[in-house]
């Protein structure tokens, strides 16, 4: 799929591939961190995500990742993380290829 062609939800998915848990080898996306992508007036864009723990000592990086990446994109006029533990992460929340690839299958 060309870039031309690609959605804006699409890019914003493509560009959370590439943010990665330093304690787990798999992309934000598939282990579930991320809740909520909002692709509001202007295409400000809001996303609802949380982490693999409350007391991730990289919370600050993941999330400033997610935020220079995503306003990164052209279109996008601004940025707004949300971190939230409600509900809290657990490995169910996971694709099924993140479940595979990490054993828990």
């Amino acid at each position: 799929m060309s870039e031309n062609t690609m959605t804006l939800r699409d890019r914003i998915e493509e560009v959370l591939r590439t943010v990665y848990d330093p304690e787990i080898p798999v992309n934000i996306l598939e282990l579930g961190l991320v809740y909520e992508i909002r692709i509001g007036e202007n295409n400000r864009i809001g996303i609802t995500m949380t982490l693999t723990a409350p007391g991730c000592p990289v919370a600050g990086d993941i999330i400033r990742e997610v935020d220079e990446k995503v306003r990164d994109i052209d279109g996008v006029s601004d940025v707004d993380v949300t971190l939230t533990f409600d509900p809290p992460w657990n490995k169910e929340m996971m694709s099924e290829e993140a479940r595979l690839e990490l054993g828990f299958m």
